[in-house]
């Protein structure tokens, strides 16, 4: 027996309770987008034919999942919830429903001054320091993001002349406990940003046999000595772009 509960992983394919106990397939596109923008899922709903496809449930409430038309194509979308275990529960009832090709955007803390609030980045891999993804993939250190939606998210920056930056992510649990001794050992193992879940996101995709990609862009700033909010969080028409070239993005994912 491993000497720590994080590292006994069950290769066994079948839980007790699957998703597909609760949640029955749909009549839904196999695109979908998930993002962390609020403001942004209520500006499109409010100004575009939207029809919702589902209503997930959770003691948090209602989660609804969303579905239009665009260039042609339906395109699913959904408020993702924060942090790991409740990101990644919600990404396997998305599944369940049937979706299957994925592009989440969101924010993320910076490790380096010199990434701009608002600058794009795009994490080829993340370092696994969250509890989920043990769950779901054998233990290692990093997992990598899918190639066919890291390319679609590529391909999608370079045709529209967007600058972007690509990098490992750190994915943590814990927000509150980001020390300096950490944030300076992470750095040096090449992570430029932090956030919550791409990790988990990640490792669910693989272990369930869909595509998932990831797009942030630079928040705070907790490189320096004194974290520096910069405002991250009131940066409304980033988030708004971010997701129109995650949507646009999602439907280039090949496979």
């Amino acid at each position: 027996m491993d000497s720590y509960p994080i590292l006994e992983f069950d290769p066994e394919r079948e839980a007790v309770f699957e998703p597909t106990s609760i949640i029955k397939p749909a009549d839904v596109s196999e695109y979908c987008v998930f993002t962390f923008f609020r403001d942004v899922i209520e500006k499109i709903v409010n100004e575009n034919n939207v029809r919702t496809v589902k209503l997930l449930n959770s003691e948090m409430g209602k989660h609804p999942i969303y579905e239009m038309d665009f260039q042609g194509k339906k395109i699913a979308f959904f408020h993702s919830p924060v942090g790991a275990p409740f990101a990644a529960a919600a990404l396997e009832e998305v599944i369940a429903l049937g979706c299957r090709k994925f592009i989440a955007c969101g924010g993320a803390g910076v490790l380096d001054s010199d990434i701009n609030c608002g600058k794009i980045v795009v994490p080829f891999s993340a370092l696994r320091d969250e509890g989920t993804s043990y769950h779901y993939l054998p233990p290692s250190r990093e997992v990598e993001a899918d190639a066919d939606a890291l390319q679609a998210l590529k391909d999608t920056l370079d045709n529209n002349k967007i600058d972007y930056i690509t990098t490992r992510t750190w994915t943590t649990d814990a927000v509150y406990r980001e020390t300096r001794q950490i944030i300076n050992k992470r750095k040096a193992e090449g992570c430029l940003v932090v956030e919550m879940e791409a990790a988990a996101f990640f490792a669910v995709s693989k272990f369930r046999g869909v595509k998932f990609g990831q797009m942030l862009y630079g928040g705070d700033d907790i490189s320096c000595e004194e974290w520096d909010h910069r405002d991250w969080s009131n940066q409304s028409s980033v988030r708004e772009r971010l997701f129109w070239l995650s949507v646009e993005a999602c439907l280039k994912i090949k496979g």
